[in-house]
């Protein structure tokens, strides 16, 4: 059995010329004016140009990173005491990629510590420590292990810590 036909009028009477609320367009969340838009613009470019001067000093610090690296290295290897021309050939590397070349190549000596110390707003390296660059290396004396690691904390500082106007 089928259900009987519909009545042409069905439903509420009084809503039969009810015509539907058409809801306004979204409201964009896009400025509006130009001055935003400026500002936008001005705030990206500030954002970009700081991204970029931090993305060139990350680079140009690569070589703080590769040496501190391998002077945390020669920390962990704690069975041996570190050669004074391991650390110094180290130190001078890493020098050497701060500076220019006329400027540090020709240091030895007494010269190449107090180098070293005048580069940190606090020196790193006590006097012993610049006599052992400077000297120790030739006198051909195995360096002991309290003073080797001594000399390592004092140049894992020095790289971490010294300031390269060439650099920054």
């Amino acid at each position: 059995m089928s259900a009987p036909p519909l009545p042409d009028i069905f439903g509420n009477y009084a809503l039969g010329d009810f015509a539907e609320v058409v809801p306004p367009a979204a409201i964009s969340w896009l400025p509006q004016t130009a001055g935003w838009r400026w500002l936008g613009l001005l705030l990206a470019g500030i954002v970009l140009y700081r991204g970029w001067k931090a993305l060139r000093r990350w680079y140009r610090n690569r070589y703080r990173r590769e040496a501190a690296a391998k002077f945390r290295r020669l920390q962990q290897d704690g069975e041996r005491a570190p050669g004074l021309e391991e650390v110094n050939q180290l130190l001078k590397r890493t020098a050497l990629a701060a500076w220019p070349r006329h400027q540090v190549a020709s240091l030895s000596g007494a010269d190449w510590g107090e180098f070293l110390n005048r580069q940190c707003p606090r020196p790193p390296f006590s006097q012993l420590q610049i006599e052992l660059l400077g000297e120790g290396i030739y006198r051909m004396t195995p360096l002991d292990p309290d003073t080797g690691r001594e000399l390592l904390a004092a140049s894992l500082a020095w790289v971490s810590e010294h300031r390269n106007p060439f650099n920054d």
